[in-house]
């Protein structure tokens, strides 16, 4: 059993719902992502989704498109942010990280180190689940199992637009949880329609039958709360980035655990 499945059973059985950040990985600071996850786990994180910089993210908003510009121009890639999840993983044995980004990366990875590398090295970090935006459902059997073989999960987007066969392809190789994009477009577009996740929710739920989380518009503690009520968990990212882009290295941490504070307590009300 995976760390995600641990967690997730373990707040199913205590009627709670699940709380996931996103960063992106070295931002605003090179050397303050490890002491940001441990601060975020404090304020109530259950699972951390820890992005890989890229150069030409199709699926992030100008925001996270930002964060992933500056980590990149402070000499973060794959290989860093492995290390980053090793340093987590000196203190903390149980929080589940799951590394969200693109096929380059992953690819590049393997075709410098060898094939099969990135799945091998991010079990030895301690990296728990993939989130791989590019990959589609129909061609990721064995990238799958390989992750299953080593206690992680691949885990895939749904989006409003999702077909049923669709998610019929995503139930046949997803683990963990499902991530249910709320909105069309990339990450923090557009407001979110909270009517609109809890009309489709019940349609992923006859394919899928992992829990299913939902981001991409979630703000304050308000919309998780209306989010949490339908889903399993909730996931924000761009209004992290937002909040700790400006703000100098003392400062970010408690930031962030300060605003996901409010959040948990939305969600366990």
């Amino acid at each position: 059993m995976s760390r995600i499945e641990t967690a997730m059973t373990a707040l199913k059985a205590a009627n709670r719902k699940a709380l996931i950040p996103y960063v992106t990985a070295g931002f605003p600071y090179v050397d303050i992502t490890p002491d940001l996850m441990h601060g975020m786990v404090e304020a109530g994180a259950d699972i951390i989704e820890l992005g890989v910089p890229f150069s030409d993210p199709s699926a992030d908003g100008p925001v996270i498109q930002r964060a992933g510009d500056r980590a990149l121009a402070l000499g973060v890639g794959l290989a860093q942010v492995l290390a980053m999840v090793k340093r987590f993983r000196e203190r903390n044995s149980t929080t589940p990280v799951v590394l969200m980004g693109y096929a380059n990366p992953i690819e590049r990875y393997d075709q410098k180190h060898g094939e099969g590398s990135f799945v091998a090295h991010a079990a030895e970090s301690g990296v728990d689940g993939v989130l791989v935006v590019d990959y589609p459902p129909e061609e990721c059997a064995d990238f799958a199992s390989a992750l299953r073989a080593k206690d992680m999960d691949l885990i895939f987007l749904l989006a409003p637009t999702s077909t049923d066969e669709r998610m019929q392809q995503v139930a046949a190789v997803a683990s963990g949880y499902v991530y249910y994009v709320s909105l069309k477009g990339v990450t923090g577009a557009g407001t979110l329609d909270v009517g609109q996740v809890e009309a489709m929710l019940p349609r992923i739920r006859k394919h899928v039958e992992i829990p299913v989380g939902v981001g991409f518009g979630i703000r304050d503690a308000e919309t998780a709360q209306a989010i949490g009520k339908t889903a399993d968990a909730v996931v924000i990212g761009t209004r992290i980035i937002q909040l700790i882009e400006d703000e100098p290295f003392e400062k970010v941490t408690p930031v962030v655990m300060s605003f996901l504070r409010t959040i948990r307590k939305a969600l366990d009300a």
